[in-house]
């Protein structure tokens, strides 16, 4: 099949479907890269711990990857934007098609075992800026691994858009950027923030669930060995349990998820204690927020108890929020001489409150006003009177 297009009246000239194809699937495909690829670039670390989650034990059970997971994912998602701006420019085609082809197979392979196998329930692929589920992730890949297939068939057809010193220039400035954008978000906050903890949040409406939204759907399953073979028994089948049969374990299956509020796993917690009913009506508090304190930074440790006096000094109540035990944080307010209470949180709630370990966020009545990266703590903004909001 062929279109015709004209070029004024004395010289018609004919377009091969497939080459209208073929530069559509460029087009879609080079596009889409770069914005995944960007998305997962203005927050590296949160993919890393999606890449870590990967790694870890339940899923492909390689915690020896687990320390590489920061530097893979910067590898990956530089790559991503630069393939994607390669193929628009028409940049070494055959080469570039190629790793495409090779990257988004491999991709499929990992959202269809997160799906198939239920064990990663968000591939990050666009970050928190949109959360698929992991069939909805398998499916975008099917689509683009369909389209990168059209590109590898026709590769004669991707051509370059401009003379080759152009086009490396451009190639050349595209890695130069993300290299720059990489550095500078590891270094201080992303960019734009897409979790749920962004500035101007109310971290209690934030956890609150609709009226009428839907309620999860769980199945319980007893796992009971008979006969020295584990066998799963549901509720309905308690009944036909054989006899000497002995338990083992019971597992919650999910049948239909329900509604699930944005922010579900923040606690305060103290002595056994969740305060966070009180501290989130606060006027003017401040938090220290180190999900890990033996792997938080020295220099930004030592700067938190100097940011506590200022901040105690304009009327504010300072806390620190962490996911270590009572005797890394004995040990850290000794070593940094920290004069806070510190209060207990899961570090995976943490990890998505800030990315900066540690980092500051300030607070008015459990609405966050201010973040702020441990490199970053003389933009903090401290004001003598409570916040206006």
């Amino acid at each position: 099949m062929e279109i015709r297009a004209i070029r004024g009246e004395k010289n018609p000239k004919y377009i091969p479907m497939k080459n209208i194809i073929t530069q559509f699937s460029r087009l879609f495909v080079g596009v889409l890269f770069i914005i995944s690829g960007l998305i997962k670039l203005n927050d590296p670390v949160g993919f890393s711990y999606k890449l870590a989650e990967y790694f870890s034990e339940p899923v492909f059970n390689m915690p020896f990857l687990e320390p590489l997971a920061l530097g893979l994912a910067i590898f990956l998602v530089i790559l991503e934007v630069v393939l994607g701006v390669m193929l628009l420019v028409g940049y070494k085609s055959k080469l570039t098609i190629w790793a495409l082809l090779l990257l988004i197979v491999f991709f499929t392979f990992l959202t269809f075992y997160s799906a198939y196998f239920d064990v990663v329930k968000d591939c990050g692929c666009f970050g928190d800026a949109l959360h698929l589920t992991p069939w909805q992730s398998f499916t975008k890949d099917v689509v683009l691994l369909f389209f990168i297939l059209i590109l590898f068939i026709n590769k004669k057809l991707v051509k370059p858009l401009f003379p080759k010193m152009v086009t490396n220039i451009i190639v050349l400035i595209s890695i130069i950027l993300c290299v720059f954008m990489a550095v500078w978000v590891l270094n201080h906050n992303p960019i734009k923030d897409f979790r749920p903890y962004k500035v101007g949040t109310n971290i209690e409406k934030g956890m609150e669930i609709p009226e009428g939204a839907p309620k999860s759907v769980v199945e319980m399953i007893f796992i009971y060995k008979v006969n020295g073979v584990d066998k799963e028994f549901t509720e309905k089948d308690l009944m036909n349990i054989p006899q000497g049969a002995t338990f083992v374990d019971r597992k919650d299956k999910v049948i239909t998820e329900g509604y699930i509020p944005p922010i579900h796993d923040f606690t305060m917690t103290k002595d056994d204690s969740d305060y966070k009913a009180e501290l989130l009506q606060e006027p003017k508090l401040v938090i220290f927020v180190t999900y890990d304190l033996a792997l938080s930074n020295p220099e930004g440790m030592k700067k938190l108890e100097k940011v506590n006096q200022d901040a105690k000094a304009k009327g504010y109540k300072v806390i620190g929020m962490t996911a270590s035990g009572p005797e890394e944080i004995a040990k850290a307010k000794k070593q940094y001489g920290l004069n806070v209470d510190f209060y207990f949180c899961d570090a995976t709630a943490l990890k998505t409150v800030e990315r900066a370990n540690p980092s500051i966020v300030v607070l008015h009545k459990g609405t966050i006003v201010q973040k702020v990266h441990y490199n970053d703590v003389d933009d903090l903004k401290l004001s003598d009177v409570a916040y206006g909001i």
